[in-house]
């Protein structure tokens, strides 16, 4: 991760998480309960304070932050190693018409890096960006909230199940979320 995206403590990010070769793996709702399931541990166990979120195909985008005497950076270590094997797990135990390319897809990307073994799902790096001010957090909140609606799923923001965005008006979310001050 390069020095403009470092992530320091007692940050507020907005954050990107990409899979690789923007596969779209988060088409099938068994994929993306593990990611909800993930940041829910995330959430009770290593210390993630979660503000806004939301779930497309390929990607996943936070605005977060980890509680005092915890690192965000090895919370978001920690939750793409465990939900990389958990998606590379359930590909090859459940029902799946794109396995054998799936698979070859992150098996591939993982031979270039000796540190990955059998297979990479995320790229590398979070694309971290603090949020700074309000204005900024306003329009990362809109921009998180909007991508649903932009990719056409659903004509208003609550109405997707993957997002904070029923949690902002009101209604019951998958996750729990902190609201900014």
């Amino acid at each position: 991760m390069g020095l403009k995206n470092r992530i320091v403590a007692d940050g507020l990010y907005f954050l990107t998480m990409t899979v690789v070769d923007w596969v779209d793996i988060f088409t099938r709702p068994t994929y993306k309960h593990i990611i909800v399931d993930a940041l829910k541990f995330c959430q009770q166990k290593k210390g993630l304070k979660l503000y806004a979120w939301v779930l497309m195909s390929n990607h996943l985008h936070l605005i977060a932050a980890a509680e005092d005497g915890k690192i965000l950076s090895d919370v978001l270590r920690d939750f793409k190693q465990y939900t990389s094997r958990k998606i590379i797990a359930t590909i090859q135990s459940e029902p799946e018409s794109r396995r054998q390319w799936l698979l070859h897809r992150f098996e591939f990307n993982a031979k270039p890096n000796p540190k990955v073994r059998h297979y990479k799902v995320w790229q590398d790096g979070n694309e971290a960006k603090e949020i700074h001010s309000n204005t900024f957090l306003d329009q990362k909140l809109e921009y998180i909230h909007q991508n649903p609606v932009r990719a056409e799923w659903v004509d208003e923001p609550e109405h997707y199940k993957y997002s904070s965005a029923a949690n902002y008006a009101e209604l019951p979310g998958l996750l729990p979320i902190e609201f900014p001050d």
